[in-house]
């Protein structure tokens, strides 16, 4: 009689969500809170932080991921050759950080809105390093802030260094996905450590010159203890919106909505056309100036 050495049959799939990405490996938390280390097909190397996937337990004893689950949104950015990667996915709330130093770029915020619009996901604009907002925060930044108040962004000031105003964020974030997202330099792993203080995350420090340095190379998915999920991202310094078209910007500025559909024109760009809505609501003050400016600016590169 032969001895049969062959390796026993995989095992039925199973659900999971990725956690984070190693390269070709993935991450993966089970439905028993098991995290797996898992290949997947070459077909699903589109998948991201927070995806939902299949997985099985390999005749060979490893596991991979054998197929993708429907996405609720995925958030993407152009890689260095001009070509869109997801950064996560499925994700309810983001979280823009910002700061006084580096000092808010806000067309790049402007973005990171329009994006949350296009997820669609609720938004948080969360100013770091509060402490140094008097001393750095000059009268025309602070007129841009009070622009996203008016509109109702709803807005945080913390000092994540000092643990102040933390307990407002885990309580945004409770029982939903976030993710962290923001120019390099801003304090995002400083403040993922406060709503994480058991995790180890790596913090970097702002150069000589202003800027910061990425110390977060992957999107990371996080468990809260008081519930709710944090993805921690790559740092971004210029956050791109490749193939947007003018109907994603003009719906990522919520405050136009009252006056669309007011303009002569049925296919206004609100720029040169005469008897726009939106340019006669800004002129009488209705809408905020800097916002429309960089609106313009925005559209002049579609």
């Amino acid at each position: 009689m032969t001895e049969n050495l062959s390796h026993p049959a995989s095992t039925a799939p199973e659900n999971g969500q990725i956690i984070t990405r190693f390269g070709a490996d993935f991450l993966v938390e089970t439905a028993d809170a098991e995290l797996l280390r898992c290949t997947a097909r070459r077909k699903l190397d589109h998948l991201a932080c927070g995806d939902y996937v299949q997985w099985e337990r390999q005749a060979q004893g490893n596991a991979a991921i054998t197929a993708m689950l429907p996405r609720r949104n995925v958030l993407e950015r152009p890689d260095f050759r001009g070509r869109l990667r997801p950064i996560a996915a499925n994700i309810d709330l983001l979280i823009v950080v910002a700061s006084w130093q580096p000092a808010p770029i806000w067309e790049t915020l402007d973005r990171y809105l329009i994006a949350a619009n296009r997820l669609p996901a609720d938004v948080l604009l969360v100013f770091n390093k509060a402490d140094l907002r008097q001393s750095l925060a000059s009268t025309e930044a602070e007129t841009c802030l009070a622009e996203y108040q008016r509109i109702g962004i709803p807005i945080l000031h913390v000092s994540a260094k000092q643990q102040q105003g933390i307990q407002p964020i885990l309580e945004a974030i409770q029982g939903r996905t976030a993710i962290v997202v923001g120019q390099s330099g801003v304090g995002k792993s400083s403040l993922a450590m406060q709503l994480l203080p058991e995790t180890d995350i790596r913090v970097g420090t702002i150069s000589e010159t202003g800027e910061g340095r990425h110390t977060t190379t992957s999107a990371t998915l996080y468990r809260l203890p008081s519930g709710g999920s944090l993805i921690d991202s790559p740092g971004v310094r210029d956050f791109g919106l490749t193939g947007m078209d003018f109907a994603t910007l003009e719906t990522g500025f919520p405050e136009f909505r009252p006056f669309l559909g007011e303009c002569r024109f049925h296919n206004c760009t609100h720029n040169h056309e005469p008897n726009c809505a939106i340019k006669a609501a800004v002129q009488a003050g209705q809408l905020p100036p800097r916002r429309f400016a960089r609106y313009l600016s925005l559209l002049a590169n579609i």
